[in-house]
């Protein structure tokens, strides 16, 4: 019997490493944001929404070339360039000492942030072997997802018993040039070094995002939208509500639990090809969680969402990259991987404008609604993309 080729090889591991510590740098501090422009600024939440929402559009505007770039340019100077840039941008969350630079600080943030993670994951799945791509992408995502969920716990715990946001910040900062560090040693295999060579022609919009996933494109940014209001609203609500809700650092460890489990099984679905059931089964058990969150107003409730929304995202989120990079091929592996996450980023940023704004006017349960109903949207839509379009082989 031969022996699968090995997985978790080195560059691989460093690859994974420094995703998690390029979300974990992020997500150190967004639950906290919207506390802090309170605190500081004295800011609404229709403010904090404008102000918060920023970064995510730019993100997903970097986004829309990052593709391009990774593919064309020498991909480990692109990701090394916009490591950089982005550990040297936390620096000015501490300086900024108005809104206004804060929301041009935490806005233009967004560029580096969007062109990194590209980068990365396209470098992760440049030194995956192919027989193992589709087991790999789906670990590669535990990165990011372990990351956004056990990181505002460590924030918030932080913030419990130092309430400083100096502290934070320069611990965001230090996670990420660590990042920045183990990236810089990664070595690429020789054939992809130097740039492949594209095809000429073809419109802008085709270059820049992989517009065969359009539709595919449109159900991740409704998932991002809903994960993106929660997430950004949850601490400030529980605040107002401990009553019918809990710990806030809690919340986010349940999840991650849920998302450990999710990885657990879904990686073995991935490893038979069973691709698009994943993603279903994520969506619809996500879908669930985001109901029980919004309607059901009880501590036990609070803390079974957050592990079915995990556990369904878990499923969901390396079964979608999966369908991305099948359907570009690998000559697209970068356009492929922004178009995804240039998606989510817009749902994410119109999940938080949004969100901040039906926060203002009618509370947060109200946003928590809009989440539940986007992530049904979303569920629908999916269920009635062809199945060529969704079970492509790269």
């Amino acid at each position: 019997m031969m022996n699968q080729e090995r997985l978790w090889n080195k560059e691989y591991l460093k690859a994974w490493s420094a995703n998690f510590m390029l979300f974990f740098s992020f997500m150190l501090v967004v639950p906290l944001l919207p506390i802090y422009l309170h605190e500081r600024f004295d800011a609404t939440s229709e403010i904090a929404g404008v102000v918060l929402s920023g970064y995510t559009w730019l993100a997903m505007l970097s986004r829309a070339g990052s593709g391009y770039m990774v593919d064309n340019l020498p991909r480990k100077q692109v990701l090394v360039v916009s490591w950089f840039l982005l550990f040297a941008f936390f620096a000015g969350y501490v300086l900024a000492g108005s809104i206004f630079l804060f929301a041009c600080v935490r806005t233009l943030h967004g560029a580096p942030f969007g062109l990194t993670s590209v980068a990365n994951s396209t470098v992760a799945i440049d030194v995956l072997p192919n027989s193992r791509r589709a087991e790999g992408i789906g670990y590669y995502g535990l990165s990011n997802n372990l990351a956004t969920a056990i990181a505002p716990t460590i924030g918030l715990l932080l913030y419990e018993r130092f309430s400083d946001f100096d502290l934070l910040f320069g611990l965001s900062m230090f996670v990420a040039f660590m990042g920045f560090v183990i990236d810089a040693t990664i070595h690429l295999p020789e054939n992809v070094k130097s740039p492949v060579k594209q095809q000429v022609g073809g419109s802008l919009i085709s270059k820049l995002f992989l517009t065969d996933a359009w539709s595919l494109a449109i159900c991740q940014a409704c998932f991002g939208m809903s994960y993106s209001i929660v997430a950004t609203y949850l601490a400030i609500y529980c605040v107002q509500n401990p009553e019918t809700t809990g710990n806030t650092g809690l919340f986010f460890a349940v999840l991650s639990v849920g998302l450990i489990v999710s990885r657990l099984t879904g990686g073995r679905q991935l490893r038979r090809g069973r691709i698009r059931q994943n993603c279903t089964e994520g969506i619809c058990i996500s879908a669930f969680g985001f109901l029980l969150f919004a309607a059901v107003h009880h501590p036990a409730a609070y803390y079974a969402s957050a592990a079915i929304v995990g556990f369904g995202n878990g499923h969901m989120f390396p079964a979608m990259q999966m369908m991305f990079v099948n359907l570009a091929g690998d000559r697209r592996r970068g356009v492929a991987n922004s178009t995804q996450l240039a998606a989510w980023d817009a749902g994410a940023g119109l999940g938080v404008l949004l969100g901040g704004v039906l926060a203002g006017w009618w509370g947060y349960l109200s946003a928590f609604w809009l989440a539940a109903a986007v992530q049904a949207v979303g569920v629908v839509g999916f269920l009635l993309i062809p199945d060529r379009k969704t079970s492509a082989t790269n």
